[in-house]
């Protein structure tokens, strides 16, 4: 679960939006602080940008007055409690002496920043102050700390700490700059002692730049920092099991008996929960709730708390075992294509003995007077023996008798607002019972209404469930607590095969959510659609879904490919450049749409970058750049875009000529793997026929390939990532399997030509490349099959086309292999109505991590749209931007 997507999730009850949009009680804009209601004082300028109010000092014209491009910055943190004396005493100081400062204007959103699961690398900023040189900044630490003395605040990971009060500093960007990372990313940027732009390094640890030098007023603060060490604890902490806002989870040994313990972190004022408790709050919660039910055998016992710097620290007993989570990916009967009845029988055997060791242990906390209020599949322990089981995590839980709400919870198992006490628990075990058949219960977030379908889903795939089982978890999680009457399941959607009706639906939906009146995004999306520019891409932005739209054969959107046109002119800064992620993509779907000026201004602008430096794959890199110049290469006959095509095709070759990079996770897959460079390559061999292109593009095939593993149930070949593997096309090895197919496609007898060109290359890289190629074909065939084994699966946990089921149909709807099947592909496609969801009436899909719907290509409807228009449609051939079916896949096209 990544918890970045809880935040998002609260503005809006339908899609994922930002917090600055978030209301305190869901209806009226959050109240701001009096400070932020101030008239703009005379001479400055003010302006929203996200959660931060700016004010900007005007010179007479009118003009920002000119300030340094970077340099040290001071922060503020704040609580709740001190929050508007904060603001009010830095504007007061600022204003007069004219320096440029911006703050959070509103409790709620400093809450949020301040919240368990909020960025670490953004945690705690309140206030920002732009000294305008390092005599400033020390004059304004000594003076504004003088006026802040005495106010607490959560501690800024990134900053060094002035003295004992909320004021932090770092070095970095105070102007908006950007530079291609390490990774080929577009990242903040500042410049260094050079003048070379580098990335602004926003760690959540203080670090100085290498060309600066820690200014003699900052030293003793430096030590100070230092001083706090873990060396004289009576314990040795071995790892880090995990890390929140609110502090970490590590293991470690007891030094004086060598008993193993988990030692748990709380941060003051910080990880703030819903009702404002803070991780130290929430842990002397745990610690008492601990206490209460120590002796029942469900739960670690407590050994010690004490307090290091001003954390505190709670150790306890480590229980030995693994999360109840980590059991499907090895256990679960629906991860193959065709599920051995036995083994299903003996899954639901093992599930139901589960949850009523759950219920068991539940029911022994109960009878302790509390309420656990955090029941999740994370959170249940299964001993080695994978029977017994414990409940872990504590700091939610409360006494029973209080009858209060969940503060936290995992959005799969939040109970509604109108759920108390010990009925917390019993709607999370209820959960749980349809949990541990399919993974899937954060649709509940969306509508709980889901439950009935997915209870139908679960008896026809698992026959041995008891339909009360199921029944009953319907009725609990649906029923209306005011009324004591179950909740109507919502009425039946069009079903996603049911094609053209499911498209028309799809549309409707889409075009529904449309909200050309914003200025961010066009249609609601994924969380990295507010990234800077991200609104306007292929994969999450307004490019990708008038793409899809367009090739399903649903017609044009005027109206959106004005927003696009009105949004483009000019970029946002530090709008990304690739294919997938940023303007590439953009001008290949303006150019697709009839607004070939405009396209060709953005590649203009993309190629006064330094382009060069792009990482090489699909998304944002050269492989995504080199297919757009090769595209508008051919569309307009420039002979300059066809050059910088070609000139990209090198840079990878010889990339793809040197060893492989020596690093412990190397990306895999369509997206960010090598498949992408084996794409671009392939276009490029296919439009100049030569061989050096197409040996690159097996040495790129091969690289991901040599990320791959064969699961031991099925078969399967998928990405190996060190802690999962995973089949999708995004990442996954379908993605990798769609390459393949144009691959062996087009290298038709390359393999007696590469041996000879190896045989008679002059240079020895060139003929090492010739030599890996030769043998190609028959390894790709056996990884291909392999692939499409993993692109049959009964269950995948989302529905997206990157990361989920729509990725899989997309596949076997394109492939000339032959386990691609019409039955395959009709499985896939019933598949994905376990997902479906409504939208005013009409279907769509919710997006990565199902806590809301989503409308954009990579990860919501536009995505599903535009795969099921792949396999159904038969007027016209919808694909993904350059992955046209093959010459010799069949036509595919009968309703399903």
């Amino acid at each position: 679960m990544d918890k970045r997507y809880e935040v998002y999730a609260l503005a809006d009850r339908h899609f994922y939006d930002t917090p600055d949009r978030l209301s305190a009680d869901g209806n009226e804009p959050a109240p701001l602080f009096a400070t932020a209601r101030r008239p703009v004082p005379d001479g400055w300028h003010t302006a929203r940008t996200g959660d931060w109010l700016m004010l900007t000092p005007l010179d007479e014209d009118g003009t920002p007055l000119p300030s340094p491009a970077q340099g040290w910055k001071i922060h503020s943190s704040a609580t709740a409690v001190n929050a508007e004396r904060i603001a009010q005493a830095v504007w007061d100081y600022c204003v007069p002496r004219r320096i440029p400062f911006k703050f959070v204007p509103s409790a709620h959103l400093l809450h949020l920043r301040n919240a368990k699961y909020a960025g670490r690398d953004t945690s705690g900023k309140f206030v920002t102050v732009y000294p305008a040189d390092e005599e400033q900044l020390h004059q304004v630490l000594r003076e504004l700390g003088a006026l802040l003395a005495g106010c607490e605040g959560p501690y800024i990971l990134t900053d060094l700490r002035w003295g004992e009060g909320p004021l932090y500093v770092r070095y970095g960007a105070f102007a908006r700059r950007y530079v291609v990372d390490e990774r080929g990313s577009l990242v903040p940027a500042v410049a260094d002692g050079e003048g070379h732009l580098v990335p602004d390094n926003r760690a959540p640890s203080f670090q100085v730049p290498d060309w600066i030098t820690l200014p003699d007023f900052l030293q003793p603060h430096l030590e100070a920092r230092k001083a706090t060490t873990v060396g004289e604890l009576p314990y040795r902490i071995e790892k880090a099991l995990h890390f929140s806002n609110g502090g970490g989870v590590y293991v470690g040994t007891d030094t004086r008996n060598g008993r193993r313990v988990v030692l748990k972190e709380g941060r003051p004022h910080a990880g703030l929960a819903g009702d404002g408790a803070d991780a130290v709050a929430r842990l002397e919660r745990e610690k008492a709730a601990l206490e209460q039910v120590a002796g029942t055998g469900v739960v670690p016992e407590v050994r010690d708390w004490f307090t290091l710097g001003d954390h505190r620290f709670l150790v306890m007993d480590h229980l030995e075992g693994r999360p109840l989570n980590s059991f499907f990916a090895e256990r679960h009967p629906l991860l193959t294509a065709d599920p051995d009845p036995a083994k299903v029988t003996a899954y639901t055997a093992w599930a139901l003995r589960i949850h009523r060791a759950v219920e068991q242990a539940v029911e022994a906390v109960h009878a302790r007077g509390l309420v656990f209020n955090d029941l999740h599949v994370f959170n249940i322990m299964v001993a080695p023996d994978e029977e017994t089981v414990y409940l872990i995590d504590f700091e939610a839980a409360a006494p029973a008798a209080e009858n209060g709400r969940q503060t936290v919870a995992h959005p799969g198992f939040f109970a509604p607002p109108d759920r108390r006490g010990t009925d917390v628990d019993r709607y999370a075990l209820a959960c749980l019972r349809l949990a541990l058949f399919l993974p899937v219960t954060t649709l509940f977030v969306v509508d709980r209404g889901k439950a009935a379908h997915l209870a139908d889903v679960i008896a026809e795939q698992f026959p041995g469930v008891p339909r009360a089982f199921l029944d009953e978890a319907v009725a609990e999680i649906t029923r209306d607590t005011a009324g004591g009457q179950a909740r109507p399941a919502p009425a039946p959607l069009v079903v996603p095969g049911d094609w053209p009706y499911s498209r028309d639906s799809m549309v409707k939906a889409i075009l529904a959510s449309a909200t050309p009146e914003r200025d961010d995004r066009l249609f609601p999306g994924d969380i990295a659609q507010f990234s800077d520019g991200g609104g306007l891409g292929l994969a999450h932005g307004a490019a990708g879904v008038l793409y899809a739209l367009e090739v399903s054969g649903a017609g044009r959107y005027d109206e959106g490919e004005r927003w696009l046109l009105d949004h483009t002119a000019p970029p946002p800064p530090g709008t990304a450049l690739g294919l997938y992620d940023g303007l590439a993509g953009v001008a290949l779907v303006l150019d697709r749409l009839g607004h070939r000026q405009r396209a060709l201004d953005l590649v203009d602008g993309i190629l006064r970058e330094n382009w060069r430096s792009l990482a090489s794959d699909l998304h944002g890199g050269l492989a995504g750049l080199g297919l757009v110049l090769g595209h508008l290469a051919d569309s307009t006959g420039e002979p300059e875009l066809r050059t910088r095509a070609a000139e990209a095709a090198q840079i990878l070759v010889r990339r793809l000529a040197e060893p492989v990079p020596d690093t412990p996770r190397r990306r895999a897959g369509l997206m960010r793997g090598a498949s992408g460079p084996a794409l671009f390559l392939l276009r490029q061999y296919e439009e100049s026929g030569e061989p050096r292109l197409l040996a690159a593009a097996t040495e790129a095939l091969r690289r991901d390939l040599a990320c791959c593993v064969v699961q031991e149930a099925g078969g399967g070949l998928e990405v190996d990532e060190g802690w999962r593997t995973l089949p999708y096309l995004g990442d996954g090895s379908a993605g990798i399997g769609l390459v393949l197919d144009d691959y062996l496609a087009q290298a038709g007898d390359g393999g007696r030509r590469f041996g000879s060109l190896a045989r008679a290359a002059d240079d020895s890289r060139e003929s090492a490349l010739f030599a890996h190629a030769a043998d190609a074909a028959e390894e790709f065939e056996r990884a291909r099959a392999g692939i499409l084994t993993s692109a049959t699966s009964r269950f995948y946990a989302q529905p997206g086309l990157f990361q989920g089921r729509a990725g899989m149909a997309l596949l076997l709807a394109r492939s000339s292999a032959p386990g691609a099947t019409r039955e395959r592909l009709e499985q896939q496609i019933a598949g994905l109505g376990w997902f479906a969801m409504a939208y005013q009436g009409q279907l769509a899909f919710p997006g990565h991590q199902m806590m809301r719907l989503s409308m954009d290509l990579a990860t919501g409807t536009a995505g599903c749209l535009l795969a099921l228009a792949s396999a159904l449609d038969t007027e016209h051939t919808a694909h993904l931007p350059f992955l046209p079916p093959p010459p010799a896949a069949p036509t595919r096209g009968s309703a399903i």
